[in-house]
């Protein structure tokens, strides 16, 4: 028998990082006016990692959906793998040269690009995509707050999240 509806149960589980870092702080509160000075240290650590596990449990609430999207993400040992209906495919994170939100497309859709190799689109919604937040924050100079802002942002056309430094497209020349 569950005493949770299914929606309460999933906004719980998306925001599950900021409630226990708010349990945290609430413990190291409670430290801190508690039994005298006896566990300021502690306190005021379990404080300071509550205040970052909650700012990190906002930015992973934001990423997430509700993963009912078609086909599923794998994310194993720095490769980024899709299984979709009609389409499919694999990046390695290494050699990524660029990360761009289409959202022309409906779902908006991950557009993932490699040398050599087909663009992998990949759904936002996708069952598993919410381990693309940890494996796109690898990516050396990407801004997690941009990448946030344009996921839930207004816009409807095609948004360069991050280019690979030195792997702007060459002009195109003529003669």
């Amino acid at each position: 028998m569950t005493f949770l509806r299914p929606e309460a149960k999933a906004q719980l589980m998306r925001w599950r990082e900021v409630l226990a870092g708010g349990a945290m702080m609430l413990l190291g509160l409670w430290w801190l006016i508690g039994p005298g000075r006896l566990l300021v240290l502690p306190a005021m650590a379990l404080l300071l990692a509550g205040a970052a596990l909650c700012w990190v449990g906002v930015q992973r609430a934001r990423f997430r959906s509700a993963g009912q999207g078609p086909g599923a993400v794998s994310v194993d040992e720095g490769q980024i793998t899709y299984f979709g209906p009609l389409t499919g495919g694999s990046v390695a994170l290494r050699e990524m040269t660029e990360l761009t939100l289409d959202k022309t497309l409906y779902p908006a859709h991950w557009r993932l690009t490699q040398p050599g190799q087909p663009e992998l689109l990949i759904p936002v919604n996708a069952e598993g995509a919410d381990a693309l937040f940890d494996a796109f924050a690898t990516l050396a100079g990407l801004r997690t707050e941009r990448m946030l802002h344009a996921l839930q942002g207004p816009d409807t056309h095609a948004i360069v999240i991050w280019q690979r430094a030195g792997s702007a497209a060459a002009p195109l020349r003529l003669h």
